[in-house]
């Protein structure tokens, strides 16, 4: 199940907006098994949504999570920028030297 913060940020893009949990919209949670819930809404030009449009999002709410784990996993196995760029760095240089032995073996006429 999506969370309400998705649901409410897939909501906001669609209607051209961008919303801030720290001052457009405050969610809150009282810990009674109803979940949360939105406590003050705040984003200019867009009525607060209905329970049915924000439950509308879930399914894109649900794709968006799982691909956010994706791209999470995906930073993880790519390593820091340094090291990739090192990678790249030598790489690049046993490429070099590759294709350099590939046209001395094989020099045009």
């Amino acid at each position: 199940m999506a969370q309400l913060s998705t649901k409410i940020k897939l909501f906001c893009e669609a209607n051209s907006k961008t919303v801030d949990f720290t001052k457009d919209v405050l969610l809150q949670d009282d810990s009674d098994g109803k979940g949360a819930y939105i406590k003050t809404w705040n984003v200019s030009g867009l009525a607060q949504p209905t329970d049915d449009q924000i439950a509308s999002y879930e399914t894109a709410g649900n794709t968006e999570e799982a691909n956010n784990n994706v791209r999470a996993t995906r930073r993880t196995a790519y390593g820091d920028i340094g090291d990739q760029l090192d990678e790249i760095y030598k790489d690049i240089d046993a490429w070099s030297a590759r294709i350099a032995q590939v046209k001395a073996d094989n020099p045009k006429e």
